[in-house]
């Protein structure tokens, strides 16, 4: 099938390499362009383009703004596109609306376009738009966060703060949490765990680690698009493949 895109940044490097990997891809029929909120808003009326990449980050309007001034249920298929933002991201995966994580690799944007390519295979509209509206409650819904977690053991209660926890590990359906010296058992699922966790503290870096951003000494690259990090402590972690954007995100400055 045939389809027609727009791109919506207001960096123009952004847009040309965007231009420049959309071009490449037959399917396309064609790309249009805008520099800002107010220009994407006139160009998803105007030209209704089947689908959207969005920059979340704009001055005066951003991309959610960009979304409740359309409608969200009027909205074409969307590829969010954002800087390092843990709370955006974290909303994203939750309602299963895909980004792209600047620096965008082209890997990366293949993914997301071949996602896209066959949600507009089956012409989802009405789910999109449940989906978008879903992303905008998460992301305007004020987050509580846990700040000291109850560990049960030998008939008592001990009280551990969350920001004395270095790292965190997957111990079947429990999570072993590790404190310096000292480490307790959690009786929680780590997927419970992680949604109670402040996403700009703790970073999932495997699908059995989750640790401590104020705690990271250094990130090394690894093999197969992995990590090894360095605490604080000395303690050494390897991250999964699948987590390689959100540390690389890490890594990045935000400026």
């Amino acid at each position: 099938m045939r389809f027609t895109t727009l791109i919506v940044d207001d960096e123009p490097l952004a847009r040309e390499g965007l231009r420049l990997w959309l071009s490449a891809d037959a399917e396309v029929s064609a790309i249009h362009e805008a520099r800002d909120g107010r220009e994407a808003v006139a160009a998803i009326r105007e030209t209704r383009p089947d689908l959207v990449f969005l920059d979340v980050q704009m001055p005066e309007m951003d991309g959610f703004s960009v979304v409740q001034e359309v409608g969200a249920e009027r909205m074409p298929a969307v590829v969010f596109v954002t800087a390092h933002d843990q709370h955006a991201i974290q909303a994203f995966e939750i309602n299963a609306i895909d980004y792209l994580l600047k620096p965008v690799t082209q890997e990366r944007f293949a993914q997301a376009l071949a996602r896209a390519k066959r949600r507009l295979d089956v012409h989802p509209s009405d789910a999109s738009g449940r989906q978008i509206i879903g992303l905008l409650e998460t992301i305007v819904s004020p987050r509580r966060y846990l700040k000291r977690l109850a560990v049960r053991s030998a008939g008592k209660t001990v009280f551990v703060e969350v920001d004395d926890v270095d790292w965190m590990e997957a111990a079947e359906n429990y999570v072993q949490l590790h404190c310096g010296r000292t480490s307790h058992l959690l009786h929680v699922p780590m997927n419970t765990l992680e949604q109670s966790l402040d996403p700009d503290l703790f970073l999932r870096v495997h699908r059995s680690t989750i640790v401590n951003t104020r705690r990271i000494k250094e990130l090394q690259p690894g093999v197969h698009a992995e990590y090894v990090i360095l605490l604080q402590n000395g303690t050494r972690l390897r991250s999964g493949r699948t987590y390689h954007d959100k540390l690389s995100a890490l890594a990045a400055n935000p400026f």
